[in-house]
């Protein structure tokens, strides 16, 4: 299954995106992953990239679209691949139809209020990365990891008030993407405002069902 996930802020996509890479192995790429290894190995995109992250300015579309290009020709897609965060505009996913032919866009949809209460209450370990939701699973002790004590923090980005414009900008940025492919017939919808498992599952079931996803599990 060739799949993009696309959805605001909060929606859970990194969390769809791991259920189906766990249980079908099927390669998940995220695009802020492979933004921090071009930018750790000192690579010319990567150092070109950083020059725009480093001044808070979105990545222009040409270098997105070259690094993620370049990661694909690398990986075994014998499997498929789920894209998350990638495209984020009309230009990223007309270039995405050049050199991967998808089989489905999955849209998660969450409402505004629902994307500030979660990431506001998200919090990561800043050793091992673990993160924690203070509503739906806190840490057994307060602010502190599980698993090594270390003392939580919340990302500058998850404040409400910033949570808010990300939520904004991305609807302004994203409505083309998702009209898209809209118009393709390949956009499948969920709301992932309640239950995640719940979600996981309905989605599951649309995939099958339309004989998008045809894998069998692999554990």
């Amino acid at each position: 299954m060739k799949a993009v996930i696309i959805g605001p802020p909060g929606a859970g996509k990194g969390s769809v995106a791991e259920y189906f890479k766990s249980k079908y192995c099927i390669p998940h790429l995220s695009t802020g992953d492979v933004f921090r290894a071009e930018i750790s190995r000192e690579t010319e995109l990567g150092r070109i990239a950083k020059t725009y992250i480093d001044r808070g300015e979105l990545v222009p579309d040409d270098i997105v679209i070259e690094i993620v290009k370049k990661t694909l020709s690398q990986m075994d897609l014998s499997r498929g691949v789920i894209l998350d965060g990638y495209p984020r505009t009309l230009k990223q996913a007309e270039a995405l139809d050049s050199f991967l032919e998808i089989d489905v866009a999955i849209y998660v949809y969450i409402p505004e209020e629902v994307a500030i209460e979660r990431l506001s209450n998200r919090y990561v370990c800043p050793i091992c990365n673990k993160i924690y939701n203070l509503k739906f699973n806190p840490p057994k002790n307060d602010l502190t990891c599980d698993q090594d004590g270390a003392k939580l923090y919340r990302r500058s980005d998850d404040e409400p008030d910033i949570v808010r414009e990300r939520y904004r900008v991305y609807y302004q940025q994203s409505k083309a993407v998702i009209d898209y492919y809209r118009s393709k017939r390949k956009l499948v919808e969920v709301d992932n405002s309640q239950n995640l498992e719940f979600t996981i599952g309905i989605l599951e079931k649309i995939l099958i069902s339309n004989g998008i996803l045809k894998l069998k599990p692999c554990r």
